[in-house]
C-alpha cells in the first residue's frame, strides 16, 4: 500500500516527465514551441563571443532570410548592432524581436541597455517592469539590466 506522499511523489515525477522535455526545447526568447536550431546561428553566436560584429551581422542575415520568425537572430543581430555603434538597426531588430516574442527576455534586457546609451531612462525602466513579470524569481536578463539601471542612475543624477 503506498501513502499520500508516495502517491504524490509519482504524479509529481510523472508531471515533470512531460514537462521538462518541452522546456529543454523551448526557444531562447521565451516561447515554448520547438525549433529547429539554425547552424548560422551557432556559427554567429561564436562571432559575437570573440566580438566579430560584422562576420554576427552577417551569419545573422542569412538566419533571418531563411527564417523571419526567428526572435533570437533578430535579438543577436540587434544585439551586434549596438556593439558596433549602430543603434537604429539595433532597435529595429530589438523590436522585430519582441514583435515575435513580446516574452523574449534578451530583446527586453538588450533594448533597455540601448534606451540607457540614448539617455531614455523611463523607456529602459519599462523594459525592466517587463523582465520583473517574466521572470517568476529573478533571472539574469532582470538582474544585468538593473545592474545598468543603477549604474546609469549613478552617473546622471536627477
Amino acid at each position: 500500500m503506498k501513502t499520500g506522499v508516495q502517491t504524490f511523489l509519482i504524479i509529481f515525477c510523472l508531471g515533470l516527465g512531460l514537462i521538462l522535455p518541452s522546456q529543454i526545447f523551448a526557444s531562447g526568447g521565451g516561447g515554448s514551441t520547438i525549433q529547429r536550431v539554425d547552424p548560422e546561428l551557432g556559427k554567429a553566436k561564436k562571432a559575437i563571443e570573440a566580438k566579430d560584429w560584422s562576420r554576427a551581422i552577417e551569419l545573422l542575415n542569412l538566419v533571418v532570410a531563411r527564417d523571419g520568425g526567428n526572435a533570437e537572430s533578430y535579438n543577436l543581430r540587434g544585439f551586434s548592432e549596438r556593439m558596433r555603434g549602430n543603434l537604429e538597426a539595433a532597435f529595429k531588430d530589438y523590436e522585430r524581436a519582441l514583435n515575435l516574442d513580446p516574452k523574449h527576455r534578451g530583446a527586453h534586457e538588450y533594448i533597455g541597455e540601448a534606451y540607457l546609451l540614448v539617455d531614455e531612462l523611463s523607456r529602459a525602466e519599462e523594459h525592466l517592469a517587463a523582465l520583473d513579470q517574466l521572470c517568476f524569481f529573478s533571472c539574469d536578463e532582470y538582474t544585468d539590466l538593473k545592474s545598468a539601471i543603477v549604474e546609469y542612475k549613478g552617473k546622471h543624477p536627477q
